[in-house]
């Protein structure tokens, strides 16, 4: 039976054990038992609405007015503005970058934090971070931001945390949105909308095109989204919706420089280096197009509680050139999901208690073709490779009295990576397979205090499954399918607290601690993949925000981070590429007539290069950036316009985000990224 088949089946068999119809038992919810949506919710934390203050987790929600009015051109610019994430880039642009979050970067960045669109995982099965261009940001409703181990819901890659986009929803009449962005290195961004609602149908359609030259030679970026999403409001107990996606990205790559280079010039390309047998990269690119559909089914059962259906899939085809190594690659990546979860709301002992149980299936075929040139002329090889895992959880939350809530969750999932690689003209490098099992486990406290504050304690186990690249060696180190290689896990325990002391004013903090085992990097000596020995990552969370109405509001945060190995040849020496702090303060000065402005600064500590285990070289030096921000938003009665001009990087910080140790094979080099840059944009709403 083939993969597509076994999805097709599974899809069928969940299908069966969702009721569609409208049931015969119980009256029809009133509205009060209808999917309302509260002023504050969060989606990610719990896989329902929750109110935020009930979720045992540092939890932000980014509204649409919020990305409206911040004049970004992209998620990652959106997200980087958010306490205790940090965004590495190694050409100064974002759609390929690398997050960070809880100084979960390091040498090993990819899958510690899962990103998923309207609930469904977006992480690739392979080690490259998700496009942030293909969710056009026209099409975001709000993005909600759960810090901490959320394996019990979402298993692989939720390890520090889960980052939810969720796409507008049409209500009402018609609501047009268009807006353009220009700047520095060639920037222009242009986005339109259309949502709204007829009847029982509702509809959102979006489009972005973006372009930049970027600020060093050869980092320019082109792309082009679009999306679209529809409901249908089938009565009381039903509810359908589909959605689809579409993005290409074209990028180039500029390479690294030595500081020497980057003293000399750091907007050039990689130049050549011959002493070290290496190219420039005056021909690095690569491109990227992802199409997805997904379609959903919400039944509402009465006193049985509420079930959902959801299918997705999508393709991703990508090539990358890097010339410089003579390597040219075309991918193609299929995603097929089927996540049925039902859940009941039903008192118990009189007390109030909500019961979520459900099922991930994930089926990712991977198949690459590597070829001797540009032009795909001479095929060198190729790569078929599967990953599929199925995953079953249970979670409940319980009041223990009013104010307490008791969470405990429990998730076993299974995964199989299976496939081979042939080198022509026929020799077969793999062909075989590796089973992962893991299981989750969450235990939490919440207690409410007053209207919107609350304390919280958590602890929770969760686990990362190897990606098919790290799993199969391919690219000519040594092919080969590793299957010693295990699965990363983590202990976690954090406390935290949110307090609104006064009208205006919010207060957080938030303490945690990961202990991780196994996780998995590159060794450049045996030239594979490996289990590293422990290591611990701490910190802390500080945020606060206060509004004096019609003046001013000020707000800031603080991040500690402390990552480093507990065992083996490198105990008690840090992480290299995770900085100990960063802070950011910003304030938004309400000036007359519709003015506001707003100056920021974010300082980021120094943190040892990448390779550097022993801590024994020189640091990335510590940077900090200010910004400063001007918008125009005029109140009229049937338009809404904002205006803005601001330049980032006011300071002109000369600064790199990732550097590389250098060895007797290759020099100490950086990643340069952009100096002053200038910004304006208008959009319209009406």
């Amino acid at each position: 039976m083939t993969g597509f088949s076994r999805f097709l089946r599974f899809g069928f068999f969940s299908l069966t054990l969702l009721p569609c119809a409208v049931p015969v038992y119980g009256a029809p919810p009133d509205d009060a038992g209808r999917m309302a949506v509260l002023q504050e919710v969060v989606v990610t934390a719990t896989r329902d609405q929750e109110e935020i203050r009930k979720v045992p987790a540092h939890v932000t929600v980014i509204t649409e007015k919020e990305i409206r009015d911040s004049g970004a051109t992209s998620l990652v610019e959106i997200l980087e503005r958010q306490e205790g994430i940090q965004f590495r880039s190694y050409s100064g642009h974002e759609p390929l970058s690398i997050i960070d979050l809880r100084g979960m970067g390091g040498d090993s960045p990819f899958g510690k934090v899962q990103i998923q669109l309207n609930g469904r995982r977006l992480n690739r099965p392979d080690m490259a971070s998700v496009n942030w261009f293909q969710i056009p940001l026209s099409q975001v409703e709000r993005i909600e931001i759960v810090r901490g181990a959320g394996s019990v819901l979402y298993g692989d890659s939720a390890v520090a945390g889960v980052i939810n986009i969720i796409t507008r929803k049409g209500e009402g009449k018609p609501v047009f949105r268009a807006s353009a962005v220009v700047g520095s290195y060639g920037l222009h961004d242009e986005k339109a909308a259309v949502s709204g609602s007829e009847k029982k149908w509702s509809y959102a359609v979006s489009g972005e095109n973006y372009f930049s030259l970027g600020y060093r030679n050869r980092s320019t970026v082109s792309s082009q989204g679009a999306g679209l999403d529809l409901a249908y409001d089938a009565g009381a107990h039903l509810g359908l919706s589909m959605g689809a996606s579409f993005n290409r990205t074209q990028y180039e790559l500029p390479g690294n420089l030595t500081a020497a280079e980057m003293a000399m010039d750091r907007r050039q390309y990689q130049p050549a280096r011959p002493a070290y047998w290496t190219s420039a990269s005056s021909d690095d690119d690569g491109t990227d197009r992802q199409t997805e559909l997904r379609f959903r089914i919400d039944s509402m059962l009465g006193d049985f509680g509420r079930a959902e259906i959801g299918f997705s899939a999508g393709i991703k085809d990508a090539a990358t050139n890097y010339a410089s190594w003579n390597s040219f690659n075309s991918y193609t990546i299929r995603t097929y999901a089927v996540t049925p979860k039902y859940i009941l709301e039903k008192k118990i002992f009189g007390r109030a208690n909500k019961l979520t149980a459900g099922v991930d299936y994930y089926l990712e075929p991977f198949k690459m073709d590597r070829y001797a040139d540009r032009e795909r002329s001479q095929k060198l090889s190729v790569v078929d490779l599967e990953r599929e895992t199925t995953g079953y959880y249970l979670r409940d939350e319980f009041n223990l009295v009013e104010p307490l809530i008791l969470s405990a969750g429990y998730r076993w999932e299974e995964a199989t990576i299976k496939g081979n690689s042939i080198t022509f003209p026929g020799t077969v490098d793999f062909d075989t397979k590796k089973m992962h099992r893991g299981d989750a486990h969450e235990l939490g406290l919440t207690y409410l205090i007053g209207d919107k504050s609350k304390v919280f304690a958590k602890y929770a186990t969760a686990y990362r499954l190897p990606f098919i690249d790290e799993q199969a060696s391919y690219y000519g180190w040594g092919n080969g399918f590793l299957a010693n290689l295990e699965k990363e896990t983590a202990k976690t325990m954090e406390l935290g607290t949110s307090l609104n002391p006064l009208k205006n004013l919010t207060v957080g903090l938030t303490l945690f601690r990961i202990d991780m085992e196994n996780e998995i990097a590159w060794n450049g000596v045996t030239n594979r993949n490996e289990n590293l020995d422990s290591t611990r990552h701490e910190g802390a969370e500080g945020t606060f925000s206060y509004l004096w109405e019609k003046r001013f509001k000020i707000y800031g945060s603080y991040t500690y981070h402390k990552a480093a190995f507990e065992a083996g040849p490198y105990n008690g020496r840090e992480l290299p590429l995770v900085p100990n702090r960063i802070v950011r303060v910003g304030a938004e000065w309400y000036l007359p007539g519709a003015f506001i402005l707003r100056p920021e600064i974010r300082f980021v500590s120094d943190a040892y290069l990448s390779g550097d285990q022993n801590n024994n070289g020189e640091k990335l030096p510590a940077y900090q950036v200010y910004n400063l921000f001007l918008f125009y938003r005029p109140e009229l009665d049937r338009y809404k316009i904002s205006a803005f001009v601001g330049v980032e990087n006011l300071n002109d910080e000369k600064y790199t985000m990732i550097g590389v140790k250098g060895t007797a094979f290759s020099p100490q080099t950086y990643y340069p990224m952009p100096e002053r840059t200038v910004k304006c944009g208008i959009s319209f709403e009406f």
